[in-house]
């Protein structure tokens, strides 16, 4: 979860640079891997390309490497920085493949079929350190990936663009590994404005795409057919190794994921930081410094929590802002209000018309 700060609505780092599982380093270096190697093709080298994350390229082949989200992130603004080429996401996201994902592509590879692999894929896709978290639904026919990028939501800002667009390159390359050629999106819709290179998504894509919608993601049909590598017995194996690669993301991201989640669960009825202590078997000081030491509090976990759904609440509803305010467990609407205002540099009727 993030706050949409100033800092990053003018291109800084996100605003959830001192959360726990933004600086874990537990993660395969593949994603990077990629980047870095389509940033060479374009001449740069591996070194600037990889500037201030404290990696050399070497280390992007050994699998003993572990990456954070802060230097996925540093990586992205080097890219977007050394690059002339506005659709560089795409077509690094044309370099992964499923075999880049270790276990986690094992199993898709050996599902039994296209649905449990799909369904696979939702429970188990933060193992590899995603750009975004997906959203997977159906009506028996067709269905619906919308991407939420984990810890750029600005929508305006290139580094957002680029999680997006590598998820869109990738999903489809990946997918059609272990899937086949007839895997297509049917349409794709975004949630930023329209580029001027949208002659490389109709090369890759070959579908309609929508700018400027509330979501980002893309519409596909289902298909009932067996994997052509389908194994019970690999896929049981292989999706018991995610489960504890699973286990131990979260526990990466500390204590304040665990309130994160919590909080999120029962919006509008937030504990005190007593009563979250109690929850947790600790003392609330041995909470607050075990927070103090994840770089954050609870009253910043509250806001960042609030922040996100007044967001979404925002963008996706037509809710009021005493709906929302009653919501996120504020006594007015005013009060709401002025705090969206803290935290974003807009009021909320300001950030909706934006």
């Amino acid at each position: 979860m993030v706050v949409l700060d100033r800092q990053q609505q003018q291109g800084g780092e996100p605003a959830s640079r001192s959360s726990s599982n933004f600086e874990q380093r537990i993660y395969a270096p593949q994603t990077i891997a990629a980047i870095v190697a389509e940033i060479g093709a374009q001449g740069h080298e591996a070194s600037t390309a990889l500037e201030g994350t404290g990696l050399t390229e070497a280390q992007l082949g050994l699998h003993t490497t572990k990456v954070s989200y802060r230097q996925l992130d540093r990586v992205v603004r080097n890219a977007l920085s050394l690059t002339e080429d506005p659709a560089i996401a795409l077509r690094a996201g044309q370099r992964m493949h499923v075999t880049a994902y270790g276990m986690y592509g094992y199993a898709l590879l050996s599902s039994a079929t296209y649905a449990e692999a799909t369904a696979f894929s939702g429970r188990y896709i933060r193992v590899i350190g995603p750009f975004c978290d997906i959203t997977l639904s159906n009506d028996g026919a067709a269905a619906t990936c919308v991407f939420e990028p984990l810890y750029w939501p600005n929508r305006t800002e290139g580094v957002h663009r680029f999680a997006v667009e590598f998820a869109l390159s990738a999903h489809i390359s990946v997918t059609r590994d272990w899937a086949g050629d007839w895997f297509f999106y049917s349409r794709i819709f975004l949630d930023y404005a329209a580029v001027p290179y949208i002659e490389v998504y109709d090369s890759l894509f070959g579908c309609p795409v929508l700018f400027e919608q509330p979501t980002s993601g893309y519409d596909y049909a289902l298909r009932e057919d067996t994997v052509a590598l389908a194994d019970q017995r690999s896929h049981a194996m292989a999706r018991e190794m995610c489960e504890q690669l699973l286990a131990e993301v979260n526990r990466g991201g500390g204590v304040a994921a665990d309130i994160r989640r919590l909080l999120i669960e029962q919006p509008g009825r937030y504990p005190s930081i007593e009563a979250v202590a109690e929850k947790f078997g600790m003392y609330p000081r041995a909470l607050r410094r075990r927070l103090e030491a994840e770089g954050t509090s609870y009253r910043d976990l509250l806001a960042e929590v609030r922040t996100r759904l007044a967001i979404e609440y925002l963008r996706k509803t037509q809710m009021t802002n005493e709906e929302i305010a009653t919501r996120l467990g504020y006594s007015d609407a005013a009060n709401f209000r002025h705090a969206f205002t803290r935290w974003t540099g807009k009021s909320p009727s300001e950030f909706r018309r934006a």
